[in-house]
């Protein structure tokens, strides 16, 4: 394609990203520098090729899925962020002292509220992560946390209640217990058949300790599953370009979304609804950012919109959450697990 067709291409997309409305050659002649029956020329070429189409016979065009695609791979130029953008942008960003999953969530929202799309966060699954300490703090009456951490970071706690108070015998079976049959394997390992058999080698301590060992599995399963959510699922219901009905059948199953992101941990990018099955929303676009932490991904943040989405000014606000995101997360990130 010749330079003349992207650079009309770039100003029908752009224009129809303002307005929502069909573009005709007289609104771009400014841009492209060329007469308008040249631009009507070049747009029915465009519109043969499939890069453009025409709702109506004496309408101007709009992009299609394929005109949207060359402009985010080839031809959108983002915009940098000015110093009151950035001073905006930072003020909306949450406490870096609030908990990890906190901060994502709280960014995420904040996000959503700026773009008037809808944010989707997914936390990665590590592969391989081994579980590197289990362990049982007292903090009341019959009243126990249960720390387990991974050797991917990974920290998780839970407030387990028992039946009876634990002797300190029992304390220390039990962390001995976990240390020679849990510390060391891979997360993703933990079975029902391995609680099962963990549960008999408990032996005399089966009763006291059991509801323990469930509760550990439980963790295990959190941190081996991608945690996911959406927020801002109001602004898809108030945007003009989306069909009502599709956005109720997203709501009850946006849970499905969530298999689209397992492949997007990994940088910039872009998805379309017409390049997935089962991607419920029609004319919708699915823009993702990966964070890390300590080096390590730790997972995804994605603005959900429509395909004329304002590319060239959102992509740096989410380039710039995302990599916030990580700085908070990997700014106290000094401890060293064993792999």
């Amino acid at each position: 394609m010749d330079d003349r067709k992207l650079r009309i291409l770039t100003a029908v997309i752009d224009e129809y990203i303002v307005t929502g409305e069909p573009v005709g050659s007289k609104s771009i002649m400014d841009r492209v520098k060329a007469s308008s029956a040249t631009i009507r020329n070049e747009m029915a070429e465009l519109e043969k090729q499939g890069y453009l189409e025409q709702p109506h016979t004496s309408a101007g065009r709009v992009p299609t899925y394929l005109g949207y695609r060359l402009y985010v791979d080839k031809l959108v130029e983002t915009n940098p962020l000015s110093d009151d953008e950035i001073e905006l942008l930072s003020s909306m960003l949450p406490d870096e002292n609030l908990p990890e999953e906190q901060i994502v969530h709280d960014a995420s929202l904040a996000l959503a509220e700026l773009t008037k799309c809808a944010t989707v966060v997914a936390n990665a699954t590590p592969k391989f992560s081994v579980i590197s300490k289990v362990e049982v703090i007292p903090t009341g009456k019959r009243m126990y946390v249960i720390l387990m951490i991974t050797s991917s970071g990974s920290i998780k706690n839970k407030v387990c209640r028992l039946e009876f108070d634990l002797t300190n015998e029992q304390l220390a079976f039990f962390s001995n217990f976990m240390q020679e049959n849990l510390e060391g394997i891979e997360v993703e390992a933990l079975s029902d058949e391995m609680l099962e058999n963990l549960e008999t080698a408990l032996g005399t301590y089966m009763v006291a300790l059991s509801p323990l060992v469930n509760e550990i599995m439980k963790m295990s399963r959190e941190i081996s599953s991608h945690e996911f959510s959406v927020n801002g699922e109001f602004n898809l219901l108030t945007c003009d370009d989306f069909d009502k009905k599709e956005i109720m059948t997203f709501l009850d199953h946006k849970k499905e979304l969530s298999e689209f992101l397992g492949s997007s941990f990994g940088g910039l990018q872009v998805m379309f609804s017409n390049e997935r099955d089962g991607f419920v929303i029609s004319n919708s676009s699915l823009i993702t950012s990966s964070f890390s932490k300590g080096g390590r991904q730790a997972g995804t943040l994605g603005l959900l919109g429509p395909m004329r989405i304002d590319y060239a000014k959102y992509i740096p606000y989410l380039e710039y959450f995302t990599g916030k995101i990580t700085e908070m997360l990997s700014k106290n990130d000094d401890t060293d697990y064993d792999e």
